[in-house]
């Protein structure tokens, strides 16, 4: 069982909550702040009940080494301006400073501390360093899912420190639909993928291909399976590692009687960052030199037909490379027919980061129903793997 932050008595405690605040950012401009604000009502939550907040996050990869550009300073200044407060900032996580700040702080004060990878001990889940990180407070909540999936020191090592432990909203929303709505679906239960790559949603393949009522593919990952089945498919991304494997996907989907549905045309283009309308092509018919960038109408509107009776539809991987606007109308389409069976009582979970940042792209993310913060944590819970962060905090 984890036990949610609301079943605690968190009055005048300073808690210490692991949020996952890796945004995108250039030149010190946050481009994307969907995690910042999906972290919001657990922070409120804590303030509103008389407690005091210590915040501790990761910010891509610096290996040990310090790194302005990646300093959690412009991340603290936006989380102030939402949460309408000063916040205050340590420039290292585990200083006897910034641990004597964290011991000072009053009722309804936040502390942020700087980025967790300035030390290679928080990847190293280094028990010295999780010790120290763990003096910020007396109750550590989990709200960082999009960490969930690696066992760090700040998500795994620092729960030995505490004897009461949980997680927050945003951690207990990721649970109720990744792992409980997953493991109970209505039927019928559709899996849409997409994006580039086969190999990185080989095992989600391999837990749905016999529960799976449809599997729609699409993105640059159809030309895979578009290769293995014959077909020449020009310059389009292709893994020619995976072509065996996928054969053998399209194999035992046949002999459970069930379907790998793959694209009938795709939009075509010689260049991928082309600045004008592709051609519509039929799969069967690509010529050399050209690359498939997206699903073409007749797809789209066999995808939509399929979609239309679905009662749980779990999404992960855009239909095509809808960064370029030519290239945007499979995604677009697809996730507004996502949004209509939304508003008739269907269920849709929408996984990994290319997925939510087509629909924050689209202005549609809050008319699904779950869009996941976490990419590759989402990904190993509808895989059916057990993450170590979430074992950690089980009582």
């Amino acid at each position: 069982m984890l036990r949610p932050l609301k079943s605690f008595d968190i009055k005048g405690q300073t808690i210490l909550v692991r949020l996952d605040l890796n945004v995108p950012i250039i030149n010190g401009i946050i481009q994307d702040d969907f995690r910042i604000k999906a972290c919001l009502p657990t922070i409120n939550y804590c303030l509103k009940e008389g407690a005091s907040v210590v915040i501790m996050s990761h910010l891509g990869r610096p290996e040990g080494i310090y790194s302005d550009d990646l300093s959690l300073i412009p991340i603290g200044e936006h989380l102030a301006s939402l949460l309408e407060l000063p916040i205050k900032f340590s420039k290292d996580c585990i200083s006897q400073d910034a641990i004597d700040t964290s011991l000072s702080l009053k009722p309804g004060e936040v502390h942020l501390l700087e980025n967790l990878r300035f030390y290679n001990e928080e990847i190293q889940n280094d028990s010295v360093f999780s010790n120290k990180l763990s003096k910020h407070g007396r109750l550590y909540i989990n709200d960082a899912f999009g960490t969930a999936h690696r066992e760090h020191a700040s998500n795994h090592g620092v729960v030995d420190n505490f004897k009461n432990f949980g997680i927050g909203y945003l951690f207990e929303r990721e649970m109720k639909y990744l792992r409980d709505a997953i493991n109970k679906p209505k039927k019928p239960l559709v899996l849409i993928l997409g994006g580039a790559k086969v190999s990185t949603k080989l095992e989600l393949i391999d837990r749905y291909v016999h529960q799976a009522d449809s599997i729609i593919v699409g993105g640059g990952m159809a030309f895979t399976f578009l290769k293995a089945m014959g077909y020449n498919v020009g310059s389009s991304l292709v893994e020619s590692k995976m072509i065996s494997q996928a054969k053998n996907i399209l194999e035992t989907a046949r002999k459970s009687g069930k379907k790998i549905i793959l694209p009938n045309d795709v939009v075509c283009s010689d260049n991928i960052n082309a600045s004008s309308n592709g051609s519509v092509i039929s799969v069967r018919d690509i010529p050399d030199g050209m690359m498939g960038l997206d699903i073409g109408p007749k797809t789209i509107e066999k995808y939509s037909n399929i979609l239309t009776s679905a009662k749980t539809v779990l999404w992960n991987g855009p239909m095509g490379v809808f960064e370029n606007k030519f290239f945007e109308n499979g995604t677009k389409l697809i996730a507004e027919k996502l949004v209509q069976i939304v508003l008739a009582d269907s269920t849709v979970i929408a996984g990994g980061g290319d997925t939510a940042s087509a629909l924050r792209h689209f202005k549609l993310e809050e008319k699904i129903s779950h869009v996941s913060t976490g990419g590759g944590s989402s990904l190993e819970l509808m895989s059916g793997n057990q993450l170590k962060a979430i074992n950690k905090l089980e009582i």
